[in-house]
């Protein structure tokens, strides 16, 4: 027996050996590996949306239509005010924006504060338009006595211009001082003093309710010429005024807002009480019964001529409701002892 191992065949057995290992290795199970826990990623900040730019709003637009349907723009309310018939500027001063008034018309004479505001000359023919253009307006504020004509005339020069018509009652009145009141920033002192003129207004109507007897009034405007005088026809607010306050106006049957009435229709009408417009230009009741064939009048037999306030009657402000209590008081003393 040969004891020496022979080199080529062992080689081979090494071999399959080493493979047989290899093998046995591949199929052993894995060894658990040791597990590191991840560190978090911090958290994404949610994204800031910025506002997008925006423009700044500009000055509010406040709209005011007058009563020829004419639109007028404020960014404020005006300051620096011309007004050209006396109703308006007696409202402005009594709502409280007399301060706001720089200009106003020679027949503005009430209230006294609006004596020291300039004037811009009278209103007959043709407007002062340079002495109001002098005052560099924000606003010219004009009532009925301003034709609508005279109106576009002031506004084709580029003037803001308010027209406000005429009231015909009370309540008319009312809505022109609230008009006024809003377009100037005097809305609550124009309804305070709405208020006030109101219940004054209510408390005439309460003592004139009950009576059943009402005198024949007539209302003398002008008597230039005695034999025709002019006076107030039906539709007039001297009309409604004399109806308010207990009275029935003798010239409610002319034909027209304002008329001459001859003496021998006025002698038949044979009024109970006479009032007197003109008195502020020198009529007195002495001349008044003086004149030919009035004398036979129950008004001129009883004396009951009264010299009234042309202003306090025909100026279309708050001072009519001083005119129906004059008038009431005139009419009806015995209710207002």
């Amino acid at each position: 027996m040969n004891n020496k191992i022979d080199n080529k065949k062992i080689r081979p057995f090494i071999a399959v050996i080493l493979i047989i290992g290899f093998l046995l290795g591949a199929c052993a199970p894995a060894s658990t590996p040791t597990t590191v826990p991840a560190t978090p990623e911090p958290a994404k900040p949610e994204p800031t949306l910025l506002p997008e730019p925006t423009q700044a709003p500009g000055p509010e637009k406040m709209l005011f239509v007058d009563d020829l349907g004419n639109t007028l723009e404020f960014e404020a309310y005006p300051q620096a005010i011309v007004s050209i018939s006396p109703s308006t500027t007696e409202i402005l001063f009594a709502i409280g924006a007399g301060d706001q008034v720089v200009g106003r018309d020679d027949f503005s004479l009430y209230p006294e504060e609006a004596l020291a505001v300039t004037s811009v000359g009278a209103l007959w023919g043709e407007l002062p338009t340079e002495a109001i253009l002098a005052l560099e307006p924000d606003l010219v504020v004009a009532a009925q006595i301003i034709s609508e004509d005279q109106v576009k005339a002031l506004r084709d020069l580029g003037l803001n211009v308010y027209w406000q018509a005429n009231p015909l009652t009370y309540e008319e009145l009312w809505d022109n001082l609230r008009d006024i009141g809003k377009l100037t920033g005097h809305e609550d002192e124009a309804e305070t003093l709405i208020a006030g003129l109101d219940a004054r207004v209510k408390a005439v109507q309460e003592k004139i309710a009950p009576l059943s007897t009402l005198p024949s009034v007539f209302y003398e405007l002008d008597a230039t010429d005695p034999s025709n005088p002019w006076t107030a026809g039906a539709g007039t607010f001297i009309d409604y005024i004399i109806t308010r306050a207990g009275g029935i106006n003798a010239a409610s049957a002319l034909q027209g807002d304002y008329a001459q009435i001859s003496a021998e229709e006025l002698i038949a009408i044979n009024p109970d009480v006479i009032l007197l417009a003109d008195a502020l230009y020198g009529v007195t009741p002495e001349s008044v019964a003086a004149r030919p064939g009035w004398e036979v009048i129950a008004a001129v037999m009883e004396n009951a001529l009264y010299p009234v306030d042309p202003n306090m009657m025909s100026v279309p402000g708050p001072r009519l409701v001083d005119a129906l209590e004059t008038t009431a008081k005139i009419l009806h003393p015995e209710v207002f002892e």
